[in-house]
């Protein structure tokens, strides 16, 4: 008989409580829910989470912030070689979403009003994001207006496609969207002016 691991601390329980957050959504997700999620009765949950959902997913939202810090966000914006930090952010996020089998939980707080308890956090990820690609497009060389653009594109495009590949119930409808969207953006890169010139060479010609 398989033995139920007992989660001792609060952010041990940060993982189960994202895939409850992710199956039943914030206003589905009960406390009944997240007990039998985590297998934490509802005093242990308040004693770790004082604040109820609210704060529980507060945690979720930064754990999977954190996670996109360290593996999308500053890659692109600190990486050396624009190509290769795009083809891995592209890489990275089809496995996080597992081809777009995987709810993103950002997405969906979005789209509803539940989301508005966390409008900042919301709003700061998909920035960032945003942001952090653009800059990459522009050291590649591409002009800083068209870089915004498909950025802005890029980011939409992932989520779109998670919606469809989910709806659709075909992973393989993610996997063809995210692959014409890396197409453009390197396809950009390559028609830059810099093209082909390392990072180092072109700032000394800049200046």
């Amino acid at each position: 008989m398989k033995t139920r691991r007992v989660l001792t601390d609060r952010q041990s329980a940060v993982p189960a409580l994202a895939e409850a957050f992710r199956e039943h959504g914030f206003e589905g997700a009960s406390l009944a829910v997240l007990s039998k999620a985590t297998g934490l009765g509802k005093g242990s949950l308040y004693n770790f989470f004082p604040g109820g959902k609210e704060e529980m997913m507060a945690a979720v939202l930064d754990n999977i912030d954190a996670w996109f810090v360290d593996a999308i966000f500053q890659p692109l914006e600190d990486g050396p070689d624009p190509q290769a930090a795009i083809i891995a952010m592209f890489a990275d996020v089809t496995a996080y979403f597992r081809s777009g089998r995987r709810v993103c939980i950002v997405g969906c707080l979005g789209l509803n009003s539940a989301g508005q308890a966390f409008s900042g956090k919301l709003a700061g990820y998909f920035a960032r994001w945003i942001k952090a690609l653009a800059q990459c497009l522009e050291k590649g060389g591409v002009r800083q207006g068209l870089a915004l653009a498909l950025a802005e594109e890029a980011v939409s495009g992932i989520q779109g496609a998670i919606v469809l590949a989910r709806a659709l119930d075909e992973a393989a409808s993610f996997q063809r969207i995210v692959a014409r969207l890396q197409a453009t953006l390197l396809a950009a890169l390559a028609a830059s002016p810099h093209a082909g010139t390392a990072p180092d060479t072109v700032t000394k010609d800049e200046t």
